[in-house]
């Protein structure tokens, strides 16, 4: 990965499970304008088989110690990441953090103007509006083919009948349930297509057998020139359905969920090997369109390469150009609003 200017920004992890070691950690290590010089390891000291140069502290303060470090990478579990975040600015790090950014929007707002007053910046890793399949919708919304858009459906679902291990998901403290796990990701695909919208309608669901938070959410959000998006997500689907809903006065598309880039990564793909970030066979969106005369045309429209790389690309810049980072700190806070209303 090639940059625009001779800086290299020190990075640090603060955990090394399957976010710091599939989503965080490959492409600090792949791309040249940083240098991942640190995780923390708990326990289990597993970051040095990958990376041999990488050091182990055992404890978030051990690793917002170290001087050298720039770039701290929030990554912990979803109640910690307002406590990290500002524990990092605090030593004077810039950071990235996973969603949910914070619980709360006033969480939000405090670490915004924490970052201001120590002349630190905030990333936000929103890591879904660089996937395959949501580069597809994006291509078919700009192609216009669709004329004036309806109705919108994203979905992400999953079938885990039995309550998880990680009690981050699963309790009832802050940030936890399925809203704030998968919320934040759906939400903010569509708020970067279509900004806040006008109006909202959120229902939620406890359907497991003793569950303790929700495992069930679809959010209605109007927009201008009566478009309306929904977003749904269910612990309890056995047969996904459509993952991309699109219908337009000319048109719709039908997109399954098929980035493939978590699933590589946890095979142990590297970014430079071939055929990462390619959907398989058989995932293309279909593209329906009627013409004036009521004659219907179908076009299979194969995705773009998915990739996160362009995320680190954007921090990079906005660490050493000054260029804005496109996961404004508004979207953030309509997405916090939203989550939390």
């Amino acid at each position: 990965m090639s940059t625009d200017s001779n800086k290299t920004i020190t990075a640090g992890l603060l955990a090394y499970g399957m976010s710091g070691k599939v989503f965080h950690a490959p492409f600090l290590n792949a791309h040249n304008g940083f240098s991942l010089k640190a995780v923390v390891e708990r326990s289990n000291k597993n970051a040095e088989r990958d990376y041999s140069n990488v050091v182990s502290y055992n404890s978030v303060d051990e690793l917002l110690a170290d001087e050298e470090i720039e770039l701290v990478i929030v990554n912990t579990p979803n109640n910690l990441h307002y406590e990290h975040a500002k524990a990092a600015l605090e030593q004077g790090k810039h950071i990235l953090v996973e969603k949910p950014f914070t619980a709360t929007t006033a969480q939000a707002v405090e670490l915004f103007n924490l970052a201001d007053n120590v002349g630190k910046q905030i990333f936000f890793y929103q890591n879904r509006r660089w996937d395959s399949d949501f580069a597809s919708i994006k291509k078919v919304l700009a192609s216009g083919k669709l004329g004036k858009l309806n109705e919108m459906h994203f979905r992400y679902d999953r079938y885990r009948n039995v309550i998880g291990p990680k009690a981050f998901k699963e309790k009832a403290i802050e940030a936890s349930g399925l809203l704030y796990d998968l919320g934040p990701h759906l939400l903010d695909q569509i708020i970067s297509l279509f900004g806040k919208p006008l109006s909202y309608h959120k229902i939620l669901g406890k359907n497991r057998k003793d569950t303790l938070v929700d495992d069930y959410f679809s959010i209605q959000l109007s927009y201008p020139d009566s478009v309306n998006v929904f977003v749904t997500s269910s612990m309890l689907v056995v047969n996904p359905q459509a993952a991309f809903v699109l219908h337009g006065v000319y048109g719709s598309f039908i997109k399954q969920r098929a980035d493939i880039q978590e699933e590589q990564l946890l095979a142990g793909m590297k970014l430079t090997d071939e055929g990462y970030g390619i959907e398989p066979k058989g995932k293309e969106g279909l593209l329906t369109t009627i013409d004036e005369d009521g004659n219907k045309t179908e076009t299979l429209i194969p995705s773009e390469i998915g990739s996160y790389l362009p995320l680190f690309d954007a921090v990079y810049d906005s660490l050493t150009q000054n260029k804005p980072y496109p996961v404004t700190r508004q979207d953030v806070l309509v997405q916090l609003e939203i989550i939390e209303s």
